[in-house]
């Protein structure tokens, strides 16, 4: 007995149409009962609780985009190492050696940002 793809994705409809019919509605609600006391303080831009200063349109350091790229090369990483230590004992010496290989091309990015200066907090 084989089912038809809308009795496949049957239950994820539901569940996805449930989901954004409760955040509307949330919403809706908020708007229609929640108080509104516009002021001045309220209308600013928030910045982590300091007064916002200087001009928004500021250029960024380099070095934020380095840092970002550093932790997605983190979690990237995870993501691999995780699947592969659940299933290790079946891969046996070929899996080893594969991971090893993924962990050294890992490796030479990170000494590549050392190299780069980008993992130095001081400068």
């Amino acid at each position: 007995m084989t089912d038809s793809g809308l009795q496949t994705y049957a239950p994820l409809l539901l569940h996805l149409l449930i989901a954004f019919g409760l955040a509307g509605a949330l919403t809706a609600l908020s708007v229609l009962v929640g108080w509104r006391r516009p002021n001045r303080a309220k209308q600013q831009a928030y910045e982590c609780g300091m007064e916002p200063t200087g001009d928004a349109r500021e250029p960024f350091s380099v070095k934020f985009y380095l840092v970002a790229m550093v932790f997605i090369l983190f979690d990237v990483e995870a993501i691999f190492l995780y699947p592969w230590a659940y299933i290790f004992r079946s891969l046996r010496w070929y899996g080893f050696v594969e991971m090893m290989i993924y962990i050294a091309v890992l490796l030479v990015g990170y000494l590549y940002l050392w190299k780069k200066g980008a993992l130095d907090w001081n400068k």
